[in-house]
């Protein structure tokens, strides 16, 4: 298991939830190359309502605007792993925003490890 404390990057990558990577979901396809990759975690949250740089407003509370609603993925681990994974992203985000910061992670611990 990586072992992750201290300073890190967080990546974060702002995407329509119908946007997608040889037929299959965009965010998948991010997440399962970050996994490849090494890094110590991806998730996927889906967003309820937004707008991007299109200034097209997506959201759930209508039905016949329901669709491609936005979905944000985050990536944290070293800033040497997370700006080795920055070509990967700009390979596969044709439309969105990534997002770079600066982070501290505090605990970084899975399932049935010791603490």
């Amino acid at each position: 298991m990586t072992r992750l404390t201290g300073r890190a990057q967080r990546v974060t990558v702002f995407i329509g939830e119908n946007d997608t990577w040889h037929h299959k979901p965009l965010y998948s396809e991010i997440v399962h190359r970050a996994h490849k990759a090494g890094l110590a975690g991806a998730s996927v949250f889906r967003g309820v309502e937004g707008f991007g740089a299109s200034s097209l407003i997506h959201t759930s509370r209508l039905l016949s605007l329901s669709e491609d609603l936005p979905v944000a993925i985050v990536i944290v681990d070293t800033e040497d792993l997370v700006r080795a994974f920055l070509p990967q992203l700009d390979e596969l985000v044709s439309e969105g925003l990534v997002i770079l910061d600066d982070c501290e992670v505090i605990r970084y611990v899975g399932r049935g490890t010791d603490t």
